[in-house]
């Protein structure tokens, strides 16, 4: 394990980490997410998830005074095949609190001003110093030292997108949330979790099927044996990862979102598939289909539920890709994919060492969004 400085200014230094020390794990586990005018929550399994991450993760810390302010993580894969193959870092686990002192008299909104330009400050220096992955202590890159860093950010999060903009980071894809439900879901006897020896099987399905995908990676497909697939006279025609997950909601804005929180939860079968505290679901992640079989996806989804015990799953898809547009025109996905009016999140990508060809692929390929970033 290593923990570095490499920036020190005054009182400020920033530190760089292969590990999560007790001070970033609080603050991460008592940060709320989400974007004013949009939904607020806070992850419930943050330690599990860095844990499997391995060594594959970095933090990198702004510490003022030698007390920490503010954590982000990079996660680093390679991603893609072919010309969209590339090592890469996904930016998560950004975290700020505000230890900064301001004039007291000055009044709530002045501090408030204060606290965000200093957090927009310290976004922009991190942001800067991903742009030099090397720095991050990774994997040696290829000759040509190409890399990119990338993040998703809710489409409402103005301050975000200006910051990233200014960081030179580039809108590429948009994508939405897509959700499963059922009531008392039931086990699909053609289901049924993917033997340790079909896993190499398994993988070459899956890099067939995301082969013109950026951001595509096997690396948490298999993580703790819960990928499932569903057969059909011995074939695999359809395959997911089953990744249990938690959010705590404060907040789900608009008229539905007073429905979700406030009245379905009162009402009898709907408060199976949503609670307004902890909503716990299963993300569904490294999806496989075989062309024409989209229709059966609802009955692996509602087996891989019960078997796991949820009554709700989720999953993230480029919105101009084929999988979501059978999702979204096709019938059984249930109630709550009905209700749900999600804004899109967008993908922004800063682009190392590339030219501007080298670039377009990934404006025109669909985007690979993994559940497992999101669980």
């Amino acid at each position: 394990m290593f923990d570095k400085e490499i920036l020190n200014y005054k009182d400020l230094d920033i530190k760089i980490s292969d590990f999560a020390n007790e001070d970033i794990l609080f603050l991460l586990n008592n940060t709320v997410l989400g974007s004013e005018g949009g939904m607020r929550y806070s992850l419930q399994n943050i330690n599990t998830r860095i844990t499997e991450y391995g060594d594959k993760i970095r933090f990198i810390s702004l510490y003022l005074k030698g007390q920490l302010a503010g954590t982000i993580g990079a996660c680093y894969r390679i991603t893609g095949q072919g010309k969209l193959q590339v090592p890469s870092s996904y930016l998560r686990y950004l975290a700020f609190q505000p230890l900064y002192q301001s004039d007291q008299t000055a009044g709530g909104s002045r501090r408030e001003l204060k606290r965000e330009e200093k957090e927009d400050s310290f976004r922009y220096r991190v942001l800067e110093l991903f742009g030099k992955p090397h720095m991050l202590g990774f994997e040696p890159a290829p000759g040509d030292g190409k890399h990119i860093l990338y993040a998703f950010i809710e489409s409402m999060n103005e301050r975000s997108k200006n910051l990233v903009h200014q960081a030179g980071y580039e809108y590429v894809r948009s994508f939405l949330t897509v959700a499963f439900s059922r009531f008392s879901p039931v086990v699909k006897k053609e289901v049924e979790l993917l033997p340790a020896d079909e896993i190499p099987f398994m993988t070459q399905l899956l890099n067939d099927f995301y082969k013109d995908y950026s951001l595509f990676t096997t690396d948490y497909a298999f993580l703790n044996n819960k990928y499932y697939v569903l057969r059909e006279k011995g074939e695999i025609i359809a395959g997911a990862a089953a990744i249990p997950s938690a959010y705590k909601i404060f907040n789900i804005p608009g008229v539905w979102g007073w429905v979700i929180t406030k009245v379905l939860p009162e009402t009898p079968f709907y408060k199976r598939i949503f609670k307004p505290d902890i909503f716990r679901f299963l993300v569904f992640d490294a999806i496989y289909c075989k062309e024409g079989k989209e229709s059966r996806l609802p009955d692996l989804f509602e087996s891989m539920c019960a078997s796991e015990g949820f009554n709700t799953g989720l999953t993230w898809l480029d919105d101009r890709s084929r999988l979501y547009e059978e999702l979204r025109t096709g019938a059984g996905m249930g109630a709550l994919n009905r209700m749900l009016n999600a804004k899109p999140g967008l993908v922004y990508i800063r682009f190392v060492n590339f030219s501007e060809e080298e670039k377009d692929i990934f404006f025109d390929s669909p985007a690979y969004i993994s559940g497992f970033d999101f669980s």
